[in-house]
């Protein structure tokens, strides 16, 4: 075993050492490029109240939604801390096997278990802590169970530690009220009896995500090497960057001991393994013998390990795979939340491989262990749309571009609120198959690719055939200088999408510009400015807020939403919207052509709560195509706001 100096980091003998430059001999294996889908189980003592996530550390900060819930429900957290939440949690229902096949027959390739959050609760059988799930609550190894039924339904299996983060994260147990009857009397985690679970305290400038402390750090290889030591799981996943640091030896030791110890073990059981491992040894490092694991954690990497995205997406193709960790819901049970419906987790799924990227969905479970039964509805309309598209998806690969589309994103972590239409098309590939899949189903039942465009004179795009996934009949299609045009049959195959199957040679993307969209008045005349059919100009983007779709994240005045209105005849429209904002007073117009409109959004005291606007009368004086845009009044005093579908009315 290899040894650092300054701390016991043992590292299992191999080829990758705590540097970032060994970490470039990293290849990441098929088996992850190939799953694309993988559920999580995020749950644990947390999910008892259920009140969503960081419980345990909000439970002791004052004026935290926690905080009230917690002293309203269960007591003072002087008299009644998290310890005393543990044992409620009893996982009475939590039938491991059973989940597994549905998760299997919902398209999951692969499974991740919560092995600890920053709760410092253990949910696994381990002999380094008396605060675990096998000693209290539910009495059972969750990891250990949870990795019998995934080995058992043949999905690789991984574990989440959220422990580097745990030492800071959990000082406001700490704590004490400031005011009120029981101000100054501390919480429980002042008590050194309970130090163990809380943690000793923090020096006064050690305050980070990562704590500074060389104890803790210690103390967090130990915990995490006897987790991958004892379950040897195909995936482990670090909730933050690279532990403690990108180049700190710690985290790295622990990427190299990873690593290492799967070379170590394949080769002890095959023969071919152990020569790859001695060749890569001796420096051949992408040889057969290199890791069969996936290291993941919420920074950039270059291929060094896979780059987690938390809640988000990537704007382009990323040329080293990745991954997005998303929920249905808050990351605990919630029973405020609403659950994300079937076409969001379809559409995120879609986009994230088209752009080489995996998708990790928390299915949320109850404190006991069981599902709701709508998501088990999700789960089962998901399982649906996989068997018809599961060719386009699975060990498919990225095209030359990732798809076309009308939004402008920007990608990032906490991303994720997009609306998406059948306007938009991404593209996968496998086995000199091009799929297009359209995130929705046209209404005219026609698709234009005008990536296919066969410009005149040109010898590519070579189109030989075209098939509909899910549709055993002939399709219609043309292919001009504008694009492959395809007419759907009228019969809907998924209320989510459209996946073409085109076949040919020469294939290519032409470039293009993406044309406007055209609203046009419905049968009463009204026209309808929503926020599905703009185009956007910077960070903001659709999200549902209080049942109904409008414009979110719009906090950078540089920001816009434009649409192009094409008005049959001369009128005038009264103009209405309506607005949400914690602010109040933002002052925002509406450009139509040469004409303005100004509307002010009051303060309605929460996102979820809408006042309507009324922003006076339009007059259009001809026919024709008018440009609307929204923008900020006045770019100094503007603060977010939420924007929904503005309406014209004819008077």
């Amino acid at each position: 075993m290899a040894q650092t100096d300054s701390l016991r980091l043992p590292i299992a003998e191999g080829p990758f050492q705590p540097t970032l430059e060994s970490r470039a001999n990293y290849e990441c294996p098929e088996w992850f490029r190939d799953a694309k889908f993988g559920i999580w189980s995020h749950w644990g003592p947390q999910a008892v109240p259920m009140n969503g996530d960081w419980y345990a550390r909000g439970m002791y900060e004052p004026g935290n939604r926690h905080y009230a819930y917690h002293t309203n429900h269960y007591g003072h957290p002087s008299e009644f801390g998290y310890k005393n939440i543990i044992p409620l949690w009893k996982a009475e229902k939590w039938d491991p096997d059973r989940l597994m096949q549905l998760y299997k027959r919902a398209g999951a390739k692969y499974f991740v278990s919560m092995a600890v959050h920053h709760d410092n609760f253990f949910l696994w059988n381990t002999k380094l802590h008396r605060w675990n799930s096998v000693d209290m609550g539910p009495k059972r190894d969750v990891v250990g169970e949870w990795q019998k039924a995934a080995r058992k339904y043949g999905l690789k299996f991984g574990v989440s530690e959220h422990l580097g983060a745990s030492f800071t994260w959990f000082q406001s147990s700490h704590g004490a009220d400031r005011t009120g009857p029981k101000a100054g009397v501390p919480y429980d985690g002042a008590n050194s009896n309970y130090w163990d679970l809380y943690h000793y305290p923090a020096a006064p400038d050690d305050r980070g995500w990562y704590s500074k402390d060389p104890r803790w750090q210690q103390r967090w290889y130990d915990v995490i090497s006897e987790l991958v030591n004892t379950y040897h799981p195909d995936l482990l996943y670090t909730d933050g960057g690279v532990a403690f640091g990108q180049a700190h030896v710690v985290g790295l030791s622990m990427i190299a001991h990873f690593y290492n110890q799967d070379i170590a073990r394949r080769a002890a059981r095959s023969p071919l393994d152990s020569k790859g491992a001695e060749l890569l040894l001796n420096g051949l490092p992408r040889s057969p013998g290199g890791p069969q694991v996936v290291y993941t954690c919420k920074q950039q990497s270059g291929g060094r390990w896979v780059q987690d995205i938390e809640r988000g997406i990537q704007p382009v193709i990323d040329p080293h795979p990745w991954q997005t960790d998303t929920s249905i819901g808050d990351w605990y049970y919630n029973r405020n939340w609403q659950f994300r419906p079937v076409s969001w987790v379809i559409h995120m799924l879609v986009d994230n491989v088209s752009k080489n990227g995996n998708l990790l969905l928390n299915v949320v479970q109850r404190p006991d262990g069981s599902l709701d039964p709508e998501v088990e509805q999700m789960l089962e309309q998901l399982a649906e749309w996989n068997a018809i598209h599961e060719e386009a998806i699975f060990g498919s690969r990225p095209w030359l571009v990732y798809g076309e589309s009308a939004m402008k994103v920007q990608g990032g972590a906490f991303k994720e609120d997009f609306q998406y239409s059948a306007r938009e098309i991404r593209f996968t590939t496998k086995g000199g198959i091009l799929y297009a899949i359209a995130l929705g189903w046209p209404e005219d039942r026609k698709i234009t690719i005008r990536s296919l465009a066969k410009p005149s004179g040109s010898d590519v795009n070579r189109i030989e055939r075209v098939s509909l996934l899910g549709y055993d009949g002939r399709l219609d299609w043309e292919q001009t200088a504008e694009g492959l045009t395809v007419t759907l049959p009228e019969k809907k195959v998924s209320e989510f999408t459209a996946a073409l199957k085109i076949t040919g040679s020469a294939l290519t993307n032409v470039p293009f510009t993406m044309p406007p969209v055209i609203v046009t008045p419905d049968a009463r005349g009204r026209i309808q400015l929503s926020p599905d059919a703009a185009e956007l100009a910077g960070n903001v983007r659709p999200e549902r807020r209080g049942g109904q779709l409008s414009f979110g994240f719009w906090d950078n005045p540089q920001d816009s939403v434009s649409w192009t209105v094409r008005f049959p005849a001369a009128g005038r429209f009264r103009v209405r919207t309506a607005c949400a904002s914690v602010h109040g007073d933002i002052g925002f117009v509406v450009e139509f052509g040469r004409q303005t409109l100004s509307g002010v959004a009051r303060r309605t005291q929460s996102w979820d709560n809408f006042a309507e606007v009324d922003l006076g009368v339009l007059v259009v004086r001809e026919p024709g195509d008018v440009p609307v845009r929204v923008r900020p009044k006045d770019a100094g005093l503007w603060q977010a706001v939420n924007l929904r579908t503005i309406t014209l009315i004819p008077e």
